[in-house]
């Protein structure tokens, strides 16, 4: 069957769709709704039909009158309109899903093929839709899938209710003197990533993201009262709250004290522990469960991205652990596991190339301290998707471990650079090189799946038995102790007589990328402005062409 994915943007969603039809073995092409050729597209592919995963613009009838076309939409049965999300976080619903539906001359009025629902977490709309919506949709796109083989199938006519009203700021806005800060708390969840909460601190209009409740502090609403690791906390009319990140009008998403920067002068910078052993209500990013000697480390950096400052705390939280653990597992954060250096931040450097090297060496000592662990076992839970160098953190541990349905994006490409974090090393030493070459230069996303199948991963365990599976494969690495020393010794000697051959795949790394941080013509600089504002360019769409081929 051929699919084509018409899309709005290669999202996580959109990736997870299109790895799980080619692990399926259809022939999938994927199509940006806004380019300017898309009839010609679809009628040179001529698909079985069409499926919109990620869509906001409306559909030609001339598409849907002449192909099957359907359209996931991130509600239940009988929801209707834009800011489905949005709305079911206001509304405090408890379940929640997504439905597939035919395409018609009404805006999701069509008849439902497939659905699935899901419970709700206390959380934002953004760690939603990367998590439960995405399960929910692989769910409903298998049902799709063999309803429309069944010739006896009949799809559920939607439930006409009426179209939910869109969200504006106003429906949004922080009332600081009356709003609690659980009420706080929901308008920002709702709004995250998408539009953001509008509000003003110092004469800055900026949009807030990233909120969590804070126990102990207390401040006068809307009053900064701490700051902490780039996050700044802010009192209520009930206590405070942490806000993680600001994003300027016209410009991009940052940490907050990047955007309030001197204005916070006189406010305390309040410490916690470098890893917290119990989750706490306040901010905080990185922390550890314990298990007998089975050590979980999650690191919980804003959208997978990792300054230079946060990876050496992280490296520090590794080498702590190190000596007090037999086996450490790296869990990543609660939307992805992790996607390598941030680019926002370097992009809002006045100092790029600086700040950019110093981030990828801060990487690289990161991977180092996991690969030269000799004395423990170590293993990488990808239960989230990953990216950039955020894959090859992981790849540097002994063991590798992936939930079902992970998407993996193995290369740098995409923003100009040819990568570090030991790839050279990790990605060669498990995968053949020729398919490992066209992951890098054709920039392909990998499902966990096709990930095993090429050596990238030693283990795949469903959604439903995740966390149950790992936990018995780390406690398996410890139970004989005669196994578990002579692991740690074969490791400890191949270390030894590998060390230098390992380090010099990082410094061959770093030669080639020296001149793509510092040149100021560095194809990088232009990339990653377009990534960070969002600017659609000719590369994109060729490259979304590549990926149907590969």
């Amino acid at each position: 069957m051929k699919i084509l994915l018409l899309i709005s943007s290669f999202n996580s969603l959109s990736q997870r769709v299109f790895c799980e039809l080619k692990e399926f073995n259809y022939e999938v092409r994927i199509c940006l709704s806004s380019q300017e050729n898309l009839i010609e597209e679809i009628k040179e592919f001529n698909p079985s039909l069409i499926f919109c995963p990620f869509l906001k613009e409306y559909l030609k009838e001339d598409i849907t009158s002449n192909y099957p076309t359907f359209i996931l939409h991130p509600g239940i049965i009988g929801d209707r309109g834009h800011q489905s999300l949005d709305h079911a976080i206001n509304d405090e619903k408890k379940q929640w899903g997504v439905v597939i539906l035919k395409a018609n001359e009404e805006l999701d009025a069509g008849d439902i093929y497939a659905s699935s629902n899901f419970f709700m977490r206390d959380t934002s709309k953004a760690s939603i839709y990367r998590n439960e919506v995405c399960d929910a949709t692989s769910k409903a796109l298998k049902e799709l899938l063999i309803n429309l083989k069944n010739r006896e199938f009949k799809p559920i006519p939607q439930i006409k209710n009426e179209i939910h009203p869109r969200l504006t700021q106003e429906n949004r806005k922080i009332e600081w003197e009356k709003d609690t800060s659980q009420e706080i708390i929901k308008k920002i969840n709702m709004s995250d990533s998408y539009p953001g909460v509008k509000e003003e601190f110092f004469g800055i209009t900026c949009f807030l993201y990233g909120v969590h409740k804070e126990s102990s502090f207390r401040g006068k609403p809307k009053e900064i009262i701490a700051k902490r690791d780039g996050a700044i906390c802010v009192g209520t009319i009930d206590g405070a709250i942490w806000i993680s990140h600001l994003k300027e009008e016209n410009r991009f998403k940052l940490p907050a004290t990047y955007v309030l920067k001197e204005k916070l002068k006189g406010v305390k910078e309040q410490r916690i522990p470098l890893i917290l052993e119990n989750k706490e209500e306040t901010f905080y990013e990185i922390y550890v469960k314990r298990e007998d000697e089975i050590a979980y480390l999650y690191f919980n950096f804003h959208n997978g991205a990792m300054n230079s400052e946060q990876a050496i705390r992280l490296k520090y939280a590794i080498d702590f652990l190190k000596e007090n653990c037999k086996v450490l597992v790296l869990c990543g954060g609660e939307e992805f596991f992790s996607n390598g250096i941030h680019l926002n931040i370097l992009e809002d450097s006045k100092k790029q190339g600086e700040d950019g090297w110093s981030n990828i060496n801060a990487m690289n000592d990161v991977v180092k301290s996991i690969l030269f662990a000799e004395d423990i076992i170590t293993v990488a839970s990808f239960s989230k998707n990953s990216g950039a160098g955020g894959v090859f953190l992981g790849l540097s541990c002994d063991y590798t471990i992936a939930k079902e349905g992970v998407v993996f994006n193995p290369h740098y490409k995409t923003m100009g650079l040819t990568g570090s974090e030991y790839h050279t090393y990790t990605f060669y030493k498990r995968v053949e090189k020729s398919i490992a070459d066209e992951i890098l230069t054709k920039t392909i996303p990998i499902g966990s799946k096709r990930a095993k199948e090429i050596g990238m991963l030693d283990e795949v365990y469903k959604e439903e038995e995740y966390e149950q599976n790992l936990k018995k494969f780390c406690q398996a690495l410890i139970e004989d102790e005669d196994s578990f020393e002579t692991f740690i010794e074969e490791k400890s000697d191949f270390l030894f007589e590998n060390e230098a051959k390992i380090e010099l795949c990082k410094e061959n790394e770093l030669k080639i990328m020296y001149p793509e941080f510092w040149d100021k013509s560095s194809i990088f600089h232009k990339l990653r402005n377009e990534f960070i504002y969002k600017k659609e360019h000719k590369e994109s769409l060729e490259r979304l062409k590549e990926l149907s081929n590969a």
